[in-house]
């Protein structure tokens, strides 16, 4: 109980003031005066005035609050990793248990896991709010356990009471790690890329020159070189395809290494072809030929030469030979020298005339054997004498004439396993009433006999084929048995999708990942991924994903349209994803592959040394083993060896308030009547 002596005046304070100035006059006028009870008159106007004054006694009864130690646990990441966990546990039960021996102290313990995306350890963050939470009149101290690699230390709240940090980790910790310093998002195809990699060494590690890098790209058996540490490394890189491709680089974990999480880096880098070079060649002028040629060339990143043969070598019209054009056309240079520069060649209504020597023919077969693309678009002549077919060329064209020629309409249709096919999938939707296939007909197809390993995707007349595609090699062929696509483009009867079907088909024979027949990619949006499996099977296999730390998921997928299976999947965590479903593979990062967590692993508490000292706190590392834990005045030193110190806060909370008057008002009047009296009876004596 505690009593305070306060004021409770019967009047306004400014009625009192006027009072005791009247007072102090008269007083004044005495004294001037030299009345001889002048002093006896100024002690009966102060009880008037205490009269009014009324003081009394406030008793406060008072009930004390126990004091709060705040202890803030990092568990997010880098906290899991070496023998952290069990630190940081027997570093809590050591702190309990000190608490606990103190009357009047509480603890309250706070928890710090891991945030959404990359966003690093907000040890401030969770202080602050902890902080909010908690009266401040009552903190009597602050403990943070952590490895002191924290991301928000700019963010750090007014502190009222002393903060220790409590550092996990061992004095001879090391860690290994690979940096990616420099990495495109786009490349064009063909054209060198230099990535900058660096791998670093953090702690005590043991002395090493040189660590062997694994190179890997869309998941691809990898390819191992020794690369020194310390230095950053200019690697060059072609990419192998167009769109995205992911480049993973891997060091193998060394022997007593802190983790193996910051091992690994993912690079996605967006490959573009520069310009599109195609070699169309013409065997005769003919309705379709045009066709060809606004298409081609209506797309500003084509690069178009085109071949016509005018005047086939049989025709005798008496036309000197110098007069057939005005520069020879280099046939060598482009179909031996320049060849490989092409990304497509395509061959309409082309006959054998003895234009292209067959030496040519057959270099144009290697280069499809070695990763070129042909296509074929047939007229009446491939089913001749003079085909395309009874050439060096015929030993990699996926169908073979039988002289037969239909001449009538039909409507073309896509086959069944067109329909999971990416070149044809999802063609109905282009046809004019939406319901299709509602397109224009056709009038001429040349029957061809399908090789056993080519897939045909469109039919025509009686379900023969119409559009073959194979595989040579590492190139790709096509073949069209109709020259009269051209009849879609003109709109008649509707027309139909051939800019939509020539795009597709000139991108699944550039090996456009989009439009491969088996694949599996994943699209992350967040932590979410759409996993997307293409096949021609019927059905697709359960997919197998591989976290970034070694645990595995199993997962079905759905048929969302034909070939093409589906899941959406939310991961429990940033860092690198392997995919596989026992044929294709895929790897992806969320986030960084080395997550923000595992830039800095070995603890240390340079970061938060600077806030620890200007509250009079400490550093202490729990590996030292257990600390006491002390009382200390304000803005006293609150650490020293093995110890850490907390200051009382003397806290209450005020459970009731009575005021009582020191004396009755009456009784201060009593005593300024008799003061009075006994002035008059002084003066009047003298």
């Amino acid at each position: 109980m505690t009593d305070t002596l306060i004021l409770d005046p019967l009047v306004p304070l400014a009625v009192i003031a006027v009072v005791g100035a009247v007072m102090a006059l008269g007083l004044g006028f005495a004294v001037w005066r030299r009345l001889a009870g002048w002093w006896l008159r100024g002690l009966a106007g102060l009880a008037l005035l205490a009269a009014l004054a009324n003081p009394a006694l406030q008793q406060e009864d008072r009930e004390p609050l126990s004091d709060i130690v705040m202890l803030v646990v990092d568990e997010s990441a880098s906290q899991r990793i070496g023998g952290r966990p069990a630190q940081a546990a027997a570093a809590i039960a050591n702190i309990q248990s000190e608490i606990a021996r103190r009357p009047g102290t509480e603890l309250r313990i706070v928890t710090l896991g891991d945030g959404e995306g990359d966003t690093g350890t907000a040890l401030m963050t969770a202080l602050t709010a902890a902080l909010a939470e908690e009266p401040q009149g009552r903190i009597a101290g602050i403990i943070l356990l952590t490895d002191g690699r924290l991301h928000d230390i700019a963010l750090s709240p007014a502190l009222p009471a002393p903060l220790h940090t409590l550092l996990t980790g061992q004095p001879d910790d090391w860690d290994r790690r690979l940096v990616v310093a420099n990495a495109p998002a786009f490349a064009i195809l063909g054209e060198q890329v230099n990535l900058t990699l660096r791998i670093e060494d953090q702690g005590r590690a043991p002395a090493a020159d040189t660590v062997p890098l694994s190179i890997a790209i869309d998941g691809e058996a990898p390819f191992t070189l020794p690369v020194p540490i310390g230095r950053d490394i200019d690697l060059p890189i072609t990419l192998p395809h167009g769109g995205m491709n992911v480049l993973q680089f891997t060091i193998p974990e060394a022997a007593g290494e802190l983790t193996d999480r910051n091992n690994a880096a993912v690079v996605q880098i967006n490959g573009v072809r520069d310009r599109l070079r195609v070699l169309l060649v013409s065997g005769e002028p003919h309705p379709g030929e045009r066709t060809w040629r606004n298409l081609l060339k209506s797309d500003a990143s084509v690069d178009l030469v085109h071949f016509t043969i005018l005047r086939p070598p049989e025709k005798q019209d008496g036309v000197p030979v110098n007069e057939l054009s005005l520069i020879a056309f280099p046939t060598r240079e482009l179909f031996l020298e320049k060849i490989n520069d092409f990304d497509l060649i395509i061959f309409d209504r082309y006959r054998r005339r003895g234009i292209l020597p067959g030496a040519y023919l057959e270099n144009i077969r290697n280069y499809v054997e070695q990763g070129g693309a042909v296509l074929i678009s047939s007229g009446p002549e491939y089913g001749g004498a003079e085909s395309i077919y009874r050439s060096p060329l015929g030993a990699i064209l996926p169908g073979a004439p039988t002289a037969r020629v239909f001449e009538e309409g039909f409507t073309p249709q896509i086959t069944d396993i067109g329909q999971r096919h990416p070149v044809t999938e999802g063609l109905e939707a282009f046809s004019p009433d939406g319901d299709g296939p509602g397109w224009g007909r056709w009038f001429r197809l040349i029957d061809v006999l399908v090789q056993q390993d080519a897939t045909t995707v469109m039919s025509g007349i009686d379900n023969r084929p119409l559009l073959i595609l194979n595989r040579v090699g590492e190139g790709r062929v096509a073949l069209m048995a109709s020259d009269q696509s051209w009849l879609w483009d003109r709109g008649y009867e509707g027309g139909g999708p051939q800019l939509e079907l020539l795009r597709r088909l000139a991108h699944w024979m550039m090996k456009e990942p989009q439009l491969e027949e088996e694949a599996l990619w994943v699209a992350p949006t967040g932590q979410t991924m759409r996993i997307t499996r293409r096949t021609l099977d019927q059905e697709a296999d359960d997919v197998t994903v591989t976290h970034p730390d070694g645990t595995e998921t199993v997962l079905s997928l759905q048929e969302v349209s034909p070939g093409q299976f589906e899941t959406l999947w939310d991961a429990p965590e940033i860092g690198l994803y392997r995919l596989t479903d026992g044929i294709e593979s895929s790897v992806i990062a969320l986030g960084t592959a080395a997550p923000r967590e595992f830039e800095q692993t070995i603890a240390s508490g340079d970061l938060l040394a600077p806030l620890v000292d200007s509250t009079g706190g400490g550093i202490l590392p729990v590996a030292a083993g257990d600390i006491d834990i002390r009382t200390v005045r304000a803005g006293r030193p609150a650490t020293g060896r093995g110890w850490i110190g907390i200051t009382p806060r003397g806290a209450y909370r005020t459970a009731d308030i009575s005021i009582k008057p020191i004396l009755p008002a009456w009784t201060f009047l009593l005593l300024a009547a008799l003061l009075i009296i006994g002035a008059w009876l002084r003066e009047g004596r003298r």
